[in-house]
């Protein structure tokens, strides 16, 4: 059996991914923790394809590695900046296991994955999507007529470093007001902690407790129906909105594709960031735009890299733009 290997790296795991070719379909899975130094998260990249091709039984042979990595990635798959895995920066990982395994390495932006997955799992319908990861930060991944892009220096979609409110929170690029301190994982947090500290929260400090206020609990309690945490999410909607009205209007998508840790919230985020996003008028008014949940889970980076190592080597065409 022919497999491609996909690698989602993250600040704090990896994740993966054995694929056959064949079929398309997962056949094996595994999880390591993310080395932060170096030379040992090169070791620990390469411990993981062996571990995906272990989970094989013996019957995986790879023909393709595909690595997801966080951050700003130049045409040449090499990290420039990246502020959740800032050991990665500088670092040759396509060489590196290209060397290692004797097989085609492709490194592309985490966000580019999961948005290549979201292509072909959750829009196989349109040809122009956006996919935006809401997790520790905020990814995005750009589909414009059936090819992902990637811009002149490899950057393009980085959504979560958009400035949405000058002289906002500082986020951690060094930037003031950027859309992923509001709309992260770790922004729904944040707003939440704003609530508590402004009186608006009781219950939401209550059921913390002596932990954290943070997404994980807005989202229960709003699945509890809580009326402070369904006003935190609704601000929160909002938003996720401010940003996704400015990516509809700059490429004109007929998808989003919401993935990340969020939305495992579901349908109450959902629904509300597409009624904020439909009181933008620039947006309600000509178009439809449909949001979606990625139906992928935590596995939808490393498929999204497997998919795009097999394209690399299976004669697809797929190029960087």
């Amino acid at each position: 059996m022919e497999v491609a290997v996909g690698l989602d790296v993250g600040g704090t795991k990896i994740l993966a991914l054995a694929l056959d070719v064949s079929s398309g379909r997962s056949v094996a899975t595994r999880q390591f923790p993310t080395p932060q130094e170096p030379s040992a998260l090169r070791g620990a990249l390469a411990d993981a394809v062996e571990a995906a091709l272990g989970e094989t039984e013996g019957e995986g042979s790879a023909v393709a590695i595909g690595v997801g990595v966080p951050g700003f990635l130049g045409l040449d798959g090499i990290a420039r900046q990246a502020p959740n895995l800032p050991g990665a920066v500088g670092v040759d990982l396509r060489v590196m296991l290209a060397e290692r395994f004797g097989v085609p390495v492709v490194v592309d932006n985490d966000a580019n994955c999961t948005a290549w997955a979201a292509r072909l799992v959750d829009a196989p319908d349109v040809e122009s999507l956006v996919a935006v990861t809401l997790g520790t930060g905020i990814g995005a991944g750009l589909v414009i007529a059936g090819e992902l892009i990637h811009g002149a220096h490899g950057f393009a979609g980085e959504p979560g470093h958009m400035i949405v409110d000058v002289g906002g929170w500082e986020c951690r690029c060094g930037q003031h007001g950027c859309w992923e301190m509001y709309a992260s994982g770790n922004g729904l947090g944040r707003l939440a902690q704003a609530a508590v500290d402004q009186q608006r929260g009781g219950s939401l400090s209550a059921a913390a407790g002596s932990g954290s206020v943070d997404g994980a609990l807005v989202g229960r309690l709003a699945s509890e129906g809580v009326a402070e945490a369904l006003a935190v999410l609704d601000e929160y909607a909002g938003w996720v909105a401010v940003g996704l009205a400015n990516l509809v209007n700059l490429l004109d998508p007929a998808v989003v594709v919401l993935g990340g840790g969020v939305v495992g919230i579901g349908e109450p985020l959902r629904s509300r960031v597409e009624a904020a996003l439909e009181a933008f008028p620039t947006i309600a008014t000509g178009r439809e735009v449909v949001v979606r949940l990625s139906s992928l889970g935590p596995a939808a980076g490393a498929l999204g890299a497997a998919q795009l190592a097999w394209k690399s080597v299976s004669g697809g065409g797929w190029e960087r733009r």
